[in-house]
């Protein structure tokens, strides 16, 4: 059955989505997708793939890829995801996560998709009360790029009731790593992944870590944050797709291990795996930093079936190095 499954995968040529194109490809699936390369890249796309240089805000653009391909079922990864740039160019925002999720939304209600797994993102519960964080956990973003996430939940959620399309999202904790094959990695210009930013430091492409306030109330004053690693969460689009194959309903996901590292814990495994100190300048708090979160994922395990193989600091750490070091030539 998977085999005849024909998936769009919107922002497939970014982070994230080009994980999910190979995840697809290994479960038996053909892939087909659609980015504007804003800030994905055409060669993140495997060859055998169908590629569509557009934009999901193009209602043309997306009936005749839906049509074309005999589209049924959606992966939208698409978006901006920056968190300070949020702050600075909220319509920017609203315009690239919720109107043109809008747009898709629109799209598949009208061209009988009947599927759509959403990248959402754990910004969405803002700074919360109790941790760790359950399903069930107030909403409370606190900058437009959560709220821009929030809203697109509620198109979903409202879609699904109105129009029968059956959706899953999938609320994001800290995504690091790297395909462990050396195929997919992480290439923005201006990271902002912790992970990232230390590799990238590891392979001198960086001078110096700022590490933003060592005084919080955790084991060693730094921030605790839930990283899972990319493959791990492809794999989660996986078995949210065949829960909806199966007929299963709406729903809502964390996508976390359940447990956190600080940043002074990332920063020395990142220094014993590349071998050398990094130059780290620890500075004041960043407004909006909580410190901790941590997601409970027994909902993911138990309905999903998810069952992540890199559950390991050193597996994420180790396979990011890897990457940067492939980006920046470096030999080891």
């Amino acid at each position: 059955m998977s085999g005849q499954t024909t998936v769009l995968v919107t922002g497939g040529a970014g982070y994230i989505g080009a994980h999910a194109v190979l995840a697809l490809g290994e479960a038996g699936y053909q892939a087909v997708v659609i980015d504007d390369l804003s800030t994905g890249r055409r060669e993140a796309v495997p060859a055998d793939v169908p590629f569509v240089h557009g934009n999901v805000g193009d209602p043309a653009c997306l009936a005749d890829v839906i049509s074309q391909h005999g589209i049924r079922t959606v992966m939208h990864f698409a978006g901006s995801i920056v968190v300070p740039e949020s702050v600075q160019a909220p319509l920017d925002y609203y315009r690239n996560n919720t109107l043109n999720s809008h747009t898709l939304i629109e799209a598949c209600v009208r061209a009988g998709v009947e599927r759509f797994i959403f990248s959402s993102t754990a910004a969405v519960y803002g700074i919360p009360d109790v941790l760790p964080i359950d399903e069930q956990s107030p909403t409370a973003p606190i900058n437009p790029y959560g709220r821009s996430k929030l809203m697109t939940e509620w198109m979903l959620r409202d879609a699904a009731a109105a129009y029968g399309l059956r959706f899953i999202a999938l609320r994001y904790f800290n995504v690091a790593g790297a395909d462990p094959k050396g195929r997919a990695g992480q290439c923005s210009k201006a990271a902002t992944h912790l992970i990232k930013i230390a590799c990238e430091a590891a392979v001198g492409r960086r001078e110096e870590i700022m590490l933003f306030g060592d005084d919080y109330p955790t084991r060693d004053g730094t921030c605790i944050r839930d990283y899972v690693h990319v493959s791990d969460l492809a794999d989660a689009h996986i078995a949210a797709l065949r829960h909806l194959e199966r007929g299963g309903e709406s729903n809502i996901f964390n996508c976390g291990y359940g447990h956190g590292y600080s940043v002074r814990e990332v920063l020395d495994t990142v220094e014993r795996f590349a071998g050398k100190p990094l130059s780290v300048k620890v500075v004041g708090r960043r407004a909006g930093d909580p410190p901790e979160l941590i997601a409970v994922q027994k909902r993911i395990v138990s309905e999903l079936g998810w069952s992540p193989r890199h559950d390991n600091l050193d597996t994420i750490v180790s396979s990011a190095l890897a990457w940067e070091r492939k980006l920046a030539g470096v030999t080891v």
